[in-house]
């Protein structure tokens, strides 16, 4: 096993770090405040090349692997995971359309995504149904003449209502109402189409500058040519796109823990107690130590997942592992920089109040620790039966 980046990983990696920490780190407070999403960061991030990393080069990408990707996402939400959950969640979207779109879908709506010009949504979770995808009742009709129609509602989705929100990629139920077996078609959905419509930000705990919406669908007529996939097919086409963006939260939850590590270590060193640093106290060790090792074995089920897919295996344990551990690890790391900030790590202009605020929503996204946790017991062989 080589654990080493190579020199073209590498700097890829510090370029994306040294933008972040100069011109993302220094606004992340103050974006969290006013609950701003920062169309500039984001489209200067394009400029960068980090949205175009795994895609295709002609569409504009680099033709790079998913690692990559992952190394990059890292390193921004080491700066602020709002900002990297965005960029994730376009990135995610993008590369669904990328392996199952039609080749028009790909020439009309890839370029500005790659080139992080314009940013996009993936839309399944709904008021009474988040992980339980059976659940779901946004209706997609057959008009005939190939034309459908679209009626629901969506919630909790991620980039739809920016001013550069280019579409959304939306699941609805296709079957009869009456069949005993639902099935699903997957739409992608243009932002300005007739019957689709943006409902007001959530206010949140967490990622405040991150857009987040309910999205409402009344007779939203699309063509066929908008069908994502196959018809009846887009429950395992959106499954798809929920593992490429549990990797990708992964990531973000491991340069949020990062941070906090960082913040957590530099704090003990200069601040002042008892005679000496912080850091020279024994607990306050003991607690970074164990920090230290918590980020380190998350970075590793992360990156072993993203090489598993850039390698072709189809290793749903891996990336369920990645999600449940580093998702978990940055909450719990964040927590412990703030104990180790004491009463100044409570207060809203402390860092890792905002880490823990931001990371809370990781374990539920994108497939619930829970639900993760069964999906690696199915895979050790045990008896775990989904609908």
């Amino acid at each position: 096993m080589n654990f080493d980046l190579s020199p073209d990983q590498i700097a890829l990696q510090e370029r994306v770090r040294t933008f972040a920490q100069a011109e993302i780190a220094p606004r992340a407070e103050e974006l969290d405040r006013n609950a701003e999403f920062p169309v500039d960061l984001y489209q200067k991030l394009g400029e960068l090349g980090v949205m175009s990393i795994p895609f295709p080069e002609e569409y504009g990408g680099m033709g790079l692997g998913v690692f990559e990707a992952v190394l990059a996402i890292e390193e921004v939400a080491r700066a602020d995971q709002s900002l990297a959950v965005a960029a994730m969640v376009s990135m995610a979207t993008g590369l669904t359309v990328a392996r199952f779109g039609t080749d028009e879908q790909k020439r009309t709506w890839l370029p500005d995504i790659v080139s992080g010009k314009k940013i996009c949504s993936i839309a399944g979770t709904e008021p009474d149904a988040g992980s339980d995808t059976a659940g779901f009742k946004t209706r997609a009709t057959d008009l005939g003449n190939g034309l459908w129609s679209l009626s629901g509602e969506k919630a909790f989705i991620t980039n739809p209502g920016t001013d550069i929100s280019s579409f959304a990629i939306i699941l609805a139920v296709s079957s009869p109402r009456d069949a005993q077996d639902k099935k699903f078609t997957l739409f992608l959905v243009p932002h300005g189409t007739s019957g689709y419509t943006q409902g007001e930000k959530y206010r949140k705990m967490g990622w405040r500058s991150n857009d987040t919406r309910p999205l409402y669908l009344d007779d939203c007529q699309l063509p066929e040519s908008a069908i994502v996939g196959k018809v009846n097919g887009g429950r395992w086409v959106l499954h798809k796109g929920y593992q490429a963006a549990r990797l990708f939260l992964s990531a973000c939850s491991l340069g949020l823990a990062q941070a906090s590590l960082d913040h957590a270590i530099a704090y003990a060193k200069e601040r002042q107690a008892f005679g000496g640093s912080l850091g020279r106290l024994q607990l306050i060790q003991e607690m970074i130590a164990k920090m230290a090792l918590k980020v380190d074995s998350a970075r590793l089920v992360t990156y072993r997942a993203a090489w598993g897919v850039d390698a072709g295996k189809d290793d749903l344990m891996a990336l369920s592992m990645a999600k449940l551990h580093a998702t978990e690890t940055g909450s719990e790391v964040a927590n412990m920089a703030i104990q180790v900030h004491g009463g100044w790590g409570y207060m809203d202009d402390c860092p890792p109040s905002r880490y823990l605020r931001d990371n809370r929503i990781c374990t539920i996204g994108d497939g619930s620790s829970q639900i993760q946790a069964l999906l690696i017991a199915r895979e050790c062989g045990l008896d775990v039966t989904f609908r």
